[in-house]
């Protein structure tokens, strides 16, 4: 749900317009009429042949539209800390996969969860593959991943180089503070005028900082954590934040408080869905795991989710 976003300029579409524009909707994976020929029952063997090298030739085909990499391994890229999004683990259990490129590490969250589901239905076997955010497309495009399943938003400069599926899960940037920050009653961005705001490197949170008038932008750091630490230690007034992870946050952070903007004083779009990416030109592929997503019960996402926050690492 986020990262290396999409520019917000006037008279632009907003983010749900771009979803909109780009079809990201569910497909149905089949629709494959066969044709049977008429003539005589009685065939030469050499059109036997013919007939059953093209029909091994059709299914070959069909199998190979729905592989991904080598069709055994399913590599899932990922951050591993972006909890409850993705974090990592150093043991395994029913909720977790291996981490490819980190010896005796594991992936949660649920992230993991759909990638787990997905790679279920293609007959593969998960592993995640530990990276920085910013490098999770490039290294789709170069074969080193088979699929991001990484709190990512499809945005239209992603899009240029990677398809999107449908959402799996849809969150939203919210603004945070100290409870005493001289920030903490601002109704809208203009109230921020002059606040020193964090965000994290190639993502939409950090992106939409840009929208607050006269606002201190900061350098944005790699990870949330980070981002936390910075509002926690002083180093900002306010950070953005996911809104779902917001709970666990003021579990853990009991000082801290949401900011509540008003209506039509917020961000232009502060919807961040979260979206799976495969290489571009794998139309049935696509299909399939938009099936396997749409098949995710607005109840077991939630189900999903909650778990996910309960087990989260601190």
């Amino acid at each position: 749900m986020k990262k290396n976003p999409i520019q917000h300029t006037s008279g632009s579409f907003s983010r749900r317009d771009f979803l909109r524009a780009l079809g990201i909707t569910a497909l149905t994976v089949g629709g494959m009429t066969v044709l049977t020929a008429c003539g005589p029952a009685a065939q030469s063997s050499d059109t036997s042949a013919s007939s059953s090298s093209s029909s091994s030739s059709s299914s070959d085909s069909l199998s190979d539209s729905l592989k991904l990499g080598d069709g055994k391994t399913l590599r899932v890229g990922m951050e591993a800390a972006y909890a409850p999004y993705n974090w990592q683990e150093s043991s395994a259990s029913d909720t977790t996969i291996p981490i490819e490129n980190v010896d005796g590490a594991y992936a949660d969250g649920y992230d993991v969860q759909v990638a787990k589901k997905i790679a279920d239905a293609l007959g593969m076997e998960p592993v995640a593959v530990k990276m920085e955010f910013g490098s999770l497309v490039d290294s789709l495009v170069n074969g080193q991943i088979d699929i991001i399943c990484a709190g990512m938003s499809v945005t239209d400069e992603r899009a240029q180089s990677a398809d999107f599926s449908d959402s799996y899960i849809d969150d939203e940037v919210i603004m945070v503070v100290k409870q005493d920050s001289p920030y903490a009653n601002a109704t809208k961005l203009s109230g921020f005028s002059g606040a020193s705001v964090l965000g994290q490197k190639d993502t939409f949170y950090d992106d939409l900082i840009d929208q607050i008038p006269n606002v201190n932008h900061l350098t944005p750091v790699a990870t949330v954590p980070l981002v936390v630490d910075g509002l926690m230690n002083g180093t900002c007034d306010a950070i953005t934040f996911s809104s779902l992870s917001l709970p666990r946050l003021l579990k853990d952070y009991p000082t801290l408080k949401k900011v509540d903007l008003a209506e039509g004083e917020g961000f232009t779009d502060a919807s961040n869905p979260d979206n799976a990416a495969i290489a571009k030109g794998q139309d049935a592929l696509l299909a399939k795991i938009n099936e396997v997503i749409d098949g995710i019960s607005a109840d077991e996402r939630q189900s999903m989710w909650d778990d996910c926050m309960d087990r989260q690492p601190a």
